[in-house]
This record gives C-alpha cells, sequence and structure tokens, in this order.
C-alpha cells in the first residue's frame, strides 16, 4: 500500500490541515480581527488533536472494522490524547497564566530597584506559551470534525 493510498492515514493528516485552517476564521467571527498565527500554533476551536485522532479512529473503524484490535487500540489512544487536551495541556496553560503574571511583576520589581531601569538578559524572562489546551467543546468540535472528514474522505476518494 502506498503511503498516499492509506486512508486512515490521509484522512487524520486532512483533518488536522482543516481544523488548523477553520481557527483563523472562527477567530475573527468571534473577535473582529485576524490571527493567521492561529492556523500555526495549538489550542483555539476546533482541537486538530482531537480531530486527528478522531478521524483516525473512524477510518480505522471503517477499513479494519469496528470489532478489529486496530480499532481498539487507536479508540484508547484517542480517549488519551482527547483527555490530555481538555486536562492537562490546559491547566498547564492556566499555569503559564500565573506565571507570566508574576514575571511581569518580578521584572517591574527589578527595574525599581534599580538605579539603571535596562534589564540584563538573566532579567529578562520571556512569556511562556498560554494557550496549551483545550476546553471540553473545542474537543468535542474537533472530533466531530474528524469523524465527518473521515466518513466524507471515505464517500469521496475509497
Amino acid at each position: 500500500m502506498s503511503l498516499f493510498s492509506n486512508y486512515p492515514l490521509m484522512a487524520a493528516f486532512t483533518s488536522i490541515i482543516i481544523a488548523q485552517v477553520v481557527k483563523v476564521p472562527l477567530y475573527f467571527v468571534t473577535n473582529r480581527s485576524w490571527n493567521v498565527g492561529l492556523a500555526f500554533s495549538s489550542g483555539s476551536m476546533p482541537s486538530s488533536h482531537s480531530a486527528a485522532v478522531a478521524s483516525l479512529s473512524t477510518a480505522v473503524g471503517i477499513v479494519n472494522g469496528i470489532s478489529s484490535t486496530s480499532f481498539a487500540i487507536a479508540v484508547v489512544v484517542s480517549s488519551i490524547i482527547m483527555f490530555d487536551a481538555a486536562g492537562v495541556r490546559r491547566h498547564a496553560g492556566n499555569q503559564a497564566v500565573a506565571l507570566n503574571g508574576l514575571i511581569v511583576e518580578f521584572n517591574e520589581f527589578v527595574k525599581e530597584m534599580r538605579t539603571n531601569p535596562k534589564n540584563t538578559p538573566q532579567e529578562q524572562r520571556k512569556a511562556l506559551k498560554e494557550l496549551l489546551g483545550h476546553r471540553p467543546i473545542e474537543v468535542f468540535v474537533g472530533a466531530i470534525v474528524g469523524i465527518c472528514i473521515s466518513i466524507l474522505m471515505f464517500f469521496l476518494y475509497y
């Protein structure tokens, strides 16, 4: 089987691309400003992680059947990834928000304490990425996107 004729793989990658691209117009609709960088970053609606694993599980189920071992593996791994996207990674993002606030306060404190207001490279702290995880609705919508893309690709191409 050629790599490009591997339906589960192509469905999963297509789901990632579509979920990432859709983030940009969804952000525009809700915020009335463009943020093209969302297409290349983690977090936001819909979850491309969830879209990918749900698409992969759906495609494996279609190809191998829902009673197959490979489908069981795909569903378990998908569940873990979606739980992680909505849980652990979301909490890490919340911690990054708190730490970034502390870094700002620390840098302001250092500026006030020094006679020279310029920070040294050691005092300049880079902000942590805060948008790491997903709200449960973002994970759910990502999963729906992935399932729909797998089904649509199956009927269109396979």
